[in-house]
């Protein structure tokens, strides 16, 4: 269980931040980096679900993807703990293949209710669609970010997994709640020419 008795610490005023295993990095380091695009995916998704209730959302969605939120704080702690031994424990929190397995079961299930695609389709639709599509752009920026931080130093390689397989969901999410406000946006190609 974590406390949390103080907010501030000062330990990072000189530009470093601690890792799990009780280094310190620089804030600039991609690692963090990451673990900050991490955290702002999650954000982004805080704000989708907002959107999602005020609309109505719909109570099964909305718990899946609280789900998912605790998901990416166990991201963020795979991520900030270093080393190459990716084997989850009691106290080293590890993305596993068993919430990649929910995540691509949640994405059949929501795709088998949508047309297929015609056309690619534009960020947008209802509010909650609009922040959802939001939610997944920022997802695809942690992937990149974490990707990036892989290429210089080990990283859990299902946490590049999690987030690619998130950013698929999050798009199927946003054609399953614009297709009862209104529908996809479509894409026109060289339509303002």
């Amino acid at each position: 269980m974590v406390k949390l008795n103080k907010i501030y610490t000062r330990t990072g005023d000189n530009g470093t931040t601690g890792l799990v295993d009780g280094s310190r990095r620089s804030k600039a380091d991609a690692r963090m980096h990451a673990i900050g695009e991490v955290d702002e995916a999650n954000s982004a998704l805080g704000i989708a679900i907002a959107a999602l209730e005020r609309g109505g959302g719909e109570a099964q969605l909305v718990s899946g993807l609280r789900r998912i939120q605790n998901d990416l704080f166990d991201l963020g702690a795979d991520i900030a703990t270093p080393g190459d031994d990716f084997t989850p424990g009691e106290m080293t929190l590890r993305i596993v293949l068993a919430q990649i397995d929910w995540l691509e079961a949640a994405i059949d299930a929501a795709n088998e209710q949508l047309p297929a695609l015609t056309s690619f389709i534009l960020p947008g639709g209802s509010e909650a669609a609009a922040a959802m599509h939001l939610a997944r752009a920022v997802t695809r920026r942690a992937e990149r970010a974490l990707v990036s931080a892989a290429a210089g130093e080990a990283i859990n390689p299902l946490a590049t997994t999690y987030l690619n397989r998130l950013s698929d969901y999050l798009f199927v999410l946003c054609r399953l709640i614009n297709k009862d406000r209104g529908g996809d946006i479509l894409w026109v190609p060289g339509a303002s020419r």
